[in-house]
């Protein structure tokens, strides 16, 4: 049985790197006791802003026992999203995670592979993959699984690479040789906090999400409050100050996956093309972007806002 366990722990890492993930690791699944009182404490401050989901399936998103009938192991994956060529300067700035094609789609696929390179190469084995868009905390357990530490930002950070790249996971019934967190290499450096354009960073390792650049120009629905006129740094779509200020991202290397290739009209525009965007330049420039989640409707309001 221990044998099998370290050998499908390879299998499966090593299938991870052959299907372009940057690194995998493996935790055992249950209740994060941390991570509970810190969730509870987040909530009941409102720093969800107006993401009323965030407040949804608080057990599911502490135990993915409660996901997967009989989960035993979470295997976190990550994958780069660091580009070779950036925005022009003189422009509004979308954050480099949204460049190229939705990452939603693009990592689930690669995800559904994993698992049924799994179920072919091991045998039975049940498991749901993850991608963002459900009751789990993602960082945590990819800091659970030695993948990186959370940093003063919140971000998952890792010395070799940085933090420029998607954290998903694989639940699966399966018993599997676990990694071991990592340690905190923030030190006393405050780049984060110092940085941010509407001081989101409330303290060391804490995030107030109703006051963060991403959650005005995303998630937000309604108009941005007034007050935060003029604090934006020119950010329409996301933000990445606390990263790009980040000195661990200085070993950020640009990505290979083809899907995530900028389009080429996005990197050209100026200020001028996007306050006159039509709605078919919009259709053609983000076909497949995560940012159609604002709609034009939503990057118009942005726009209008940083003028």
């Amino acid at each position: 049985m221990l044998i099998s366990k370290f050998k499908h722990t390879s299998l499966i890492k090593s299938e991870a790197k052959r299907l372009g993930f940057l690194s995998c690791g493996i935790s055992k699944a249950g209740f994060l006791e941390e991570e509970a009182p810190r969730l509870e404490k987040w909530l009941n401050n409102n720093m969800n802003g107006h993401m009323r989901y965030m407040e949804n399936h608080f057990d599911k998103r502490l135990n993915p026992t409660l996901l997967v009938d009989g989960a035993k192991s979470v295997i976190s994956i990550l994958l780069n999203y660091y580009p070779s060529k950036f925005q022009n300067e003189e422009s509004y700035k979308i954050s480099k995670y949204a460049y190229g094609q939705d990452y939603h789609f693009v990592i689930k696929e690669k995800l559904k592979e994993l698992l049924h390179f799994i179920q072919t190469e091991i045998g039975e084995v049940s498991g749901r993959a993850f991608v963002d868009s459900a009751p789990v905390l993602d960082k945590a357990w990819a800091a659970k699984s030695g993948l990186g530490w959370i940093g003063k930002n919140t971000n998952l950070i890792t010395q070799k690479v940085g933090s420029f790249y998607f954290i998903a996971e694989l639940i699966v019934d399966l018993e599997l040789d676990y990694d071991n967190p990592t340690t905190d290499h923030c030190g006393s450096c405050t780049a984060c906090i110092d940085a941010c354009p509407t001081e989101a960073i409330v303290a060391p390792y804490v995030v107030d999400g109703s006051k963060c650049i991403s959650y005005f120009t995303i998630e937000l629905k309604e108009n941005i409050p007034t007050e935060m006129k003029g604090k934006f740094d020119d950010w329409m779509f996301g933000c990445d100050v606390c990263q790009d200020v980040c000195p661990w991202n200085r070993f950020s290397k640009p990505h290979n996956e083809p899907l995530f290739q900028a389009n080429h009209e996005l990197l050209s525009f100026t200020k001028k093309d996007w306050e006159e965007i039509t709605e078919d330049v919009f259709k053609n420039v983000f076909k497949n972007s995560a940012v159609k989640r604002t709609k034009l409707e939503g990057l118009r309001r942005n726009v209008e806002f940083l003028k």
